[in-house]
């Protein structure tokens, strides 16, 4: 028997409820071994869930999960939490960590400090447990949104570690490029049911469209249908009260009266008779209109009323010990300007905005902010909201226009009311993001600050996003190690290169596309060949693979991997 047509793992009749709300109806599924399906569904439908009812970590109200005892799972999580002290102490025993940290990036890291370990920046906390994860050895890989905080060079090696594995992935992402990069079938929960389509991510998006095409046409000719047969209803309805009228107006022969009853009720049999056929084949052959996808809407405001300069930099240093992030930078930020932060991880993307938000302080020269500006701040970590309270009690208002306002955009968000009464501990990580969202959107804002924005949000949620950012008329400032996404935003750049933070003039995929007629060192060739590769990534997930564009750009991305190889 070949080995990747058993099951490793069996699901029947799962059943699952949160609060009164069901979450899973009678899910059936199973994994063979060698499989790679992606996990995809709108936030809150149930994905964590169930990767956590497939750990073991929750037990189905319904249903059971059937698995060998001997099945190592490896998990890793959405939310990354990693203690320093705690990494240190498995170097000694785990050697292989070593080579995976490496080859993530993280160069010779068994000879950080402590302090160095306990100031990790997101990407670097995920790179570390993708480490312990892989140095396991699991027979299944469970990976909850991967790619969320991996620069590109994270990104590739996690590509080409999933191509060499010989177990079964199950994969949580709204990557699209990722998604197209690694699975062969996609698991859909919708409306607490587990659909399932073969292929990757972009085959899901044609047949599903396909299915709800067929489904849509088959609706219309049913409502057709019904409209026909409503009409025969009616008349034949029509044709019983006439026979009956005709009935009670034959004068006083009796024969005459008797006949026209005799009919009436004959009439009255054939339409009780069609009308019950007619149900019948209604109900028999019911279609279910196909549900609509919910067009997510953002609103921002801001008054604009600033002075140009609203952020300057002078000799901007900082450190942690003996390690420096950055030193002698010099910057400025002008209102209405979109600023992409561009770096790999680690080099104080975050620490720069915990210095802007004063959480930070600097450790030599001068980040002058103009004190009358109102800033938003997005930060990566959802689990720091009020965990008893209700999404609407976490937002503060007692007012009526103001509740108003904030059940409409929960609404435009898909969080409904029964999700916005319920505490928020009960909410998925996807769900705490629209609720600080909601925040933003209810305060006029002169500068939005958003590290890694479209992390936790399900694919229209993003699009909508990115749009209404276009339209936003102050101040943006992202980290995102989405390149598409900061392409679309960002007109200018804050660029961390060798322990400096300098402004470039151009949008990144400018930037990442230039070429320097000084020589360059083989650091830099790398960096130059990592970025073009992300930059065609990004486009590739866009355009179709018949495309003629298609095929010269990978043809261009497979030379470029070919480069890197020999640089490496």
């Amino acid at each position: 028997m070949n080995k990747n047509n058993l099951s490793i793992i069996k699901a029947t009749g799962l059943e699952m409820n949160f609060n009164l709300r069901k979450i899973f109806d009678n899910v059936s599924f199973d994994i063979k071994n060698g499989e790679r399906i992606g996990l995809v569904g709108y936030n809150g439908t149930g994905k964590t869930t169930l990767a956590n009812i497939l750990t073991g970590k929750l037990t189905p109200d319904k249903g059971f999960i059937e698995k060998s005892p001997e099945l190592k799972i490896g998990y890793l999580t959405q939310s990354v939490d990693y203690d320093g002290s705690e990494f240190q102490n498995s170097l000694s025993s785990e050697g292989e960590i070593l080579q995976h940290t490496s080859e993530l990036g993280l160069k010779k890291i068994y000879e950080w400090e402590e302090t160095r370990l306990n100031h990790l920046s997101g990407g670097e906390k995920l790179k570390l447990s993708l480490s312990n994860v892989w140095a396991s050895k699991p027979g299944f890989l469970i990976l909850d949104e991967p790619t969320n905080h991996l620069d590109f060079k994270g990104i590739e090696w996690l590509i080409e570690e999933l191509a060499k594995y010989k177990g079964p992935v199950l994969i949580i992402s709204h990557d699209r490029h990722f998604l197209d990069k690694t699975v062969t079938r996609i698991f859909e929960i919708e409306n607490t049911k587990l659909h399932f389509y073969n292929g990757n991510y972009s085959d899901y998006q044609k047949e599903k469209q396909h299915r709800l095409e067929t489904q849509m046409h088959h609706y219309d000719v049913q409502q057709r249908k019904k409209e026909e047969i409503e009409m025969q209803m009616d008349q034949l309805s029509s044709w019983s009260e006439t026979a009956h009228r005709t009935s009670t107006k034959q004068g006083r022969d009796y024969g005459n009266k008797e006949y026209h009853r005799v009919k009436a009720k004959k009439r009255d049999s054939q339409v009780k008779s069609k009308m019950k056929r007619l149900q019948s084949e209604l109900e028999k052959n019911k279609v279910d209109k196909p549900l609509e996808e919910t067009k997510v809407r953002f609103q921002f405001d801001t008054k604009g009323n600033r002075g140009k300069r609203i952020i300057e930099a002078k000799s901007l240093t900082k450190s942690f010990g003996e390690r420096t992030l950055f030193r002698d930078s010099h910057f400025y930020i002008n209102h209405g300007e979109r600023i992409g932060l561009l770096g790999e991880n680690g080099c104080g993307k975050t620490t720069l905005i915990k210095m802007l938000l004063r959480e930070t302080s600097v450790s030599h020269g001068e980040l002058w902010k103009s004190e009358s500006l109102k800033v938003a701040y997005l930060s990566q970590d959802v689990d720091n909201l009020p965990a008893e309270k209700t999404a609407l009690e976490a937002l503060g208002f007692t007012d009526r226009e103001n509740i108003l306002k904030a059940r409409t955009l929960f609404a435009n968000l898909r969080l409904k009311e029964q999700l916005i009464t319920k505490p928020i501990a009960t909410l998925s990580l996807g769900e705490r993001t629209r609720v600080k969202f909601v925040d933003m959107l209810l305060k006029d804002y002169d500068v939005l600050i958003l590290d890694e924005p479209t992390n936790q949000l399900d694919l229209p949620s993003r699009e909508q996003l990115e749009k209404t950012l276009n339209e936003f008329t102050g101040t943006i400032i992202t980290v995102s190690h989405d390149y598409y996404f900061l392409n679309k935003l960002c007109d200018k750049l804050l660029v961390f290169e060798n322990h400096v933070i300098k402004r470039v003039e151009m949008k990144p995929e400018d930037y990442l596309n230039k070429t320097s007629a000084e020589p360059i060192d083989m650091k830099e060739k790398l960096m130059i060949i990592e970025n073009r590769i992300a930059t065609i990534l990004g486009e590739l997930s866009l355009i179709d693979q018949k495309n003629p564009k298609y095929m010269e750009l990978d043809n261009e991305f497979n030379e470029l991997l070919k480069q890197k190889r020999k640089l490496m």
